[in-house]
């Protein structure tokens, strides 16, 4: 933990953020402190609340003269540690709540950082528009956090994850300094991207306190389909012909092994079986069409021609919105699911997406090796190659002796991935918890660089000090 933090410092944060942009009151900050699946406790002597970039800056250039840390925190719905503070200054975007402007002919939007990700995508369908980045925690996941974790979601296969989709930012710099990037150009040819350089620098760069997002197009016809599948070899498959059958068409394509399905069931009140019989693996499946009934008869055709191939086991296609949301809930509760099952080691990494099936048949045996009677609850985004793959402690087992073996475990995990060309964070980033270990994983000259930017932008290394190089 950091040292205490001068009182002076203090005097100076609570005159500039004023009445109500401050708090020192313990139950005010201690929802603020702990990660939600209770890995991560923080602490912090001081919540700053600013509600304008303007006060950010105070907030910024009070603590950038003293050398005094910062956290940054959104919707605190981080996987990796990076949102809590650990005696830092604590500095949430909360109160940075306005959508600035929403234009359907510039496919913009512009919201500040503290704006949901549900808020986002119903102004965006005020103007017949759509925000194409899901999350499961999207009513609590923040624009800002978005931002500086380069999120990832459901769509990234036919849009791409977060920096994908950001036009334009406004940031608050270590030194202070505001920098109103919030541009809405598709073009703009004249040097270094910055906005680039803030997007998944998990708030070590800066603040990010607006952001200019992408619109696309509301399709006018969708369909969601669940299908059960013998193997992840014919998942990969069915992803190829489903890519050949629509033309771009598939909004998401993901994955799910048994296990994960079987927890939801017990674990998630209302959850139904989406399928007659038990599978080893499930797809969910959702193409997305500019044209009436074109997504509809594309999957229509792409399960036909599936089943008659022997890829198919059995589908079921959602015929209403309440139907596709019930198979999207099965899908998105796959970690609440696990909360009950005692402890987890939790790997969010990435391969080809050609060596999916092989990186999970070798993490697998790795796992039945290293750790007889764990089980393994597999899924994600088969179609960019993004799997979480989720050890948890034997049936009946010790938490205590499965949390002990983490650190061992999830190198061997890690060097499978490494072995494929992989990468040990797909979506979730560093954070605390992956920043050292990554050192393993990246060379001398990549590091270096890294450490050249941050050096160069922050010197005294006040922002959010414990993640990344």
């Amino acid at each position: 933990m950091n040292a205490a933090v001068p009182a002076d410092v203090i005097s100076r944060l609570k005159a500039v953020l004023g009445a109500g942009g401050w708090s020192e009151d313990p139950d005010r900050i201690a929802p603020k402190l702990v990660e939600w699946r209770d890995r991560w406790v923080g602490a912090t002597p001081f919540l700053a609340l600013p509600n304008t970039t303007a006060q950010v800056a105070a907030v910024v250039g009070v603590c950038a003269e003293a050398g005094q840390p910062i956290t940054t925190q959104g919707g605190n719905t981080g996987l990796v540690g990076g949102q809590i503070p650990q005696g830092e200054i604590l500095l949430s975007t909360e109160r940075l709540r306005a959508i600035r402007e929403v234009d359907a002919y510039d496919d913009a939007l512009v919201a500040e950082a503290g704006v949901t990700l549900s808020a986002v995508h119903a102004a965006a369908a005020g103007v017949r528009r759509r925000f194409p980045l899901g999350l499961a925690s999207e009513g609590s996941a923040t624009v800002g956090g978005v931002v500086s974790t380069n999120a990832g979601g459901t769509q990234v296969l036919r849009y791409g994850m977060a920096r994908n989709l950001v036009l334009g930012l406004e940031a608050v710099l270590p030194n202070g300094e505001v920098w109103n990037g919030l541009k809405r150009l598709r073009k703009d040819n004249t040097g270094y991207d910055l906005k680039q350089l803030l997007i998944g620098a998990e708030g070590t760069l800066g603040v990010v306190t607006a952001a200019a997002l992408k619109l696309v197009p509301v399709m006018a016809s969708r369909a969601v389909a669940m299908i059960g599948v013998a193997t992840p070899e014919a998942a990969l498959e069915l992803l190829s012909r489903a890519k050949d059958e629509t033309g771009g068409a598939v909004e998401a394509f993901e994955l799910m092994g048994r296990l994960g399905v079987d927890f939801a069931l017990r674990n998630i009140a209302g959850t139904r079986d989406p399928l007659g019989q038990p599978h080893a693996w499930y797809i969910l499946a959702e193409f997305a069409s500019g044209e009436p009934g074109s997504a509809e008869s594309a999957m229509e055709r792409f399960l036909a021609a599936g089943l008659e191939a022997g890829l198919v086991a059995d589908a079921v296609v959602a015929q209403t919105d309440a139907q596709a949301k019930a198979l999207w809930a099965i899908r998105e509760n796959q970690s609440p699911a696990q909360k009950p099952e005692g402890a987890t080691w939790k790997h969010d990494v990435a391969v080809p997406v050609s060596r999916v099936p092989a990186f999970l048949a070798e993490a697998t045996a790795a796992m039945a090796a290293f750790a007889p009677g764990a089980r393994i609850a597999a899924f994600g985004h088969v179609g960019d190659g993004n799997i979480h793959y989720d050890v948890l402690r034997p049936d009946g087992g010790s938490d205590a002796e499965h949390a002990a073996r983490r650190d061992r475990g999830s190198r061997i995990v890690h060097d499978i991935v490494a072995s494929m060309g992989g990468s040990i964070s797909a979506e979730h980033g560093l954070g605390a918890m992956k920043t050292e270990e990554a050192r393993r994983y990246k060379s001398n000259v990549e590091v270096a660089a890294m450490q050249a930017v941050r050096q160069s932008l922050d010197p005294k290394r006040i922002m959010n000090p414990r993640v990344l190089f």
